[in-house]
């Protein structure tokens, strides 16, 4: 099961790629049925939860509650806009494996990109509190281990060499922080154009 294998991830990663490895592959419809839809609600929920009703603060500045439909439409957005990274991210990986010799299915590459990825997505409930600091140590650390998984998680996934897999793991953590630069810029743009959120200070 999918939650099995997430915790075997957290006390034995090595392990536990092993055992995933040797599933049948799932659908592409099946990936986002089991598992990436719930994975991808948890930050979205948590911080329009965490922002309409436990308020928000920046250097402990006047406590501000986000518009319950301002913060309905970027919780929204902000899902899709998940779904949407995890796709284009496999894509990527699918994309660049011939380079390394591996050869594997868009499916694994999915499955691969869905676990590495579930640290970051289960970090989300710190939305809950939305404390900039608190927030930001959790993001990180949630970030730091998926980078372990990604690292020990590729060589078993696409049947490379352990050498090859960690360049492989680079290039892929390169295209991820150019895929989050690049929502970043477009995030700072629209709220340039005067789509920022509605909110109340209190």
């Amino acid at each position: 099961m999918f939650s099995n294998h997430l915790f075997g991830l957290l006390y034995d990663a090595r392990k536990e790629w092993r055992e995933i490895s040797k599933e049948p592959t799932e659908t592409i419809s099946q990936v986002y049925l089991r598992h990436a839809l719930l994975l991808a609600l948890i930050p979205p929920f948590a911080l329009f939860a965490g922002t309409t009703q436990m308020g928000w603060s920046i250097a402990g500045g006047d406590i501000m509650f986000l518009e319950t439909a301002s913060a309905a439409v970027i919780a929204v957005a902000f899902y899709f806009s998940l779904l949407l990274g995890l796709a284009l991210m496999s894509f990527l990986i699918h994309a660049m494996e011939h380079i390394f010799g591996a050869s594997v299915s868009y499916e694994r590459c999915l499955m691969l990109t869905v676990y590495t990825s579930a640290p970051l997505f289960m970090a989300g409930l710190a939305g809950f509190v939305p404390v900039f600091w608190f927030d930001a140590l959790v993001v990180m650390l949630a970030a730091s281990y998926s980078l372990y998984l990604l690292f020990t998680g590729v060589p078993v996934f696409m049947d490379i060499p352990e050498d090859r897999g960690i360049m492989f793991s680079m290039m892929v953590t390169t295209a991820g922080m150019c895929m989050l630069v690049g929502g970043m810029a477009i995030t700072a743009i629209l709220w340039g154009m005067g789509m920022s959120p509605g909110s109340l200070t209190t």
